[in-house]
């Protein structure tokens, strides 16, 4: 949704006089790289909002017709699984930008750049933060001329989840893109064979509630699931419902996993 392609810039050409810089600063440079060619084609952007829109305007009336709900409660429901459905599919994408700097021979520049390998990877998943605030905001402002109300303060502690959250998965898929740099059709195989199992057996458009027993077995080993229920419960105000911890805590292992793995494989990407 997200996936943008990057082109390296001629400043980041390695030169021999070139010193390596502090971690923070290495990810700030990384983080600005990558966010100029979102800058420059901010059409991008608004192209990533379709699906999210098309699912609000035509999930959100059903979910109502289903439930018997009116569609402003409905969406106090429905609103907070679409905003996880944007990270989820904005980080999981964000491999594909490095897979074509692989291919491209970009991505074997920067490692001589005086930049350190973990930079790279932070920087990138840094910058998938921006994109995913402002479609957060725009899908919030949408529903909210249909009666979203969303708790302002719980929707700012569900954006610092979502970005702990993308953190962990946009590393993993760095990671993959690594591993698939010579079959790139098994990155597309992996991401997609993963993606959506994870986004049924979550809860985030439909409740599993209703579902049959194995899926709501399952769905108890999928982490998504917390992350869900932790943003309902935050954008509804209930900042002390114990599904905010456990999503908390669910995000957290889950990016602490990703940036191992993914700094792992960054090292010895080459």
């Amino acid at each position: 949704m997200t996936a943008l392609t990057t082109v390296l810039p001629d400043d980041t050409t390695p030169s021999t006089d070139a010193q390596p810089v502090g971690l923070a600063r290495s990810i700030r440079n990384v983080f600005v790289r990558e966010l100029r060619p979102m800058l420059r084609d901010p059409f991008s952007l608004v192209f990533s909002l379709m699906q999210p829109l098309v699912f609000l305007a035509f999930f959100g009336p059903l979910l109502g017709g289903m439930t018997g709900l009116p569609l402003a409660e409905a969406f106090q429901w429905f609103v907070p699984g679409i905003i996880v459905m944007i990270t989820l599919f904005g980080t999981t994408m964000t491999g594909s930008n490095l897979l074509f700097e692989i291919q491209s021979g970009a991505h074997e520049r920067m490692l001589v750049a005086p930049v350190s390998r973990p930079a790279l990877l932070v920087g990138r998943a840094c910058k998938e933060m921006v994109p995913l605030v402002i479609q957060a905001l725009v899908i919030t402002g949408v529903a909210a001329i249909f009666g979203f109300r969303p708790s302002i303060p719980g929707m700012a502690m569900g954006l610092v989840l979502l970005a702990v959250f993308g953190l962990g998965v946009g590393a993993l898929s760095y990671a993959l893109a690594i591993a698939s740099k010579e079959r790139d059709w098994m990155f597309w195989t992996v991401q997609q064979a993963l993606l959506f199992p994870l986004m049924i057996l979550s809860g985030m458009l439909l409740p599993l509630d209703v579902g049959p027993r194995w899926m709501q077995i399952l769905s108890q080993f999928n982490p998504l699931t917390y992350l869900v229920e932790a943003q309902r419960a935050l954008v509804n105000g209930q900042l002390t419902d114990p599904a905010v911890w456990q999503g908390g805590l669910a995000s957290v292992v889950l990016a602490a996993i990703g940036l191992t793995i993914g700094v792992r494989a960054v090292r010895h990407s080459i």
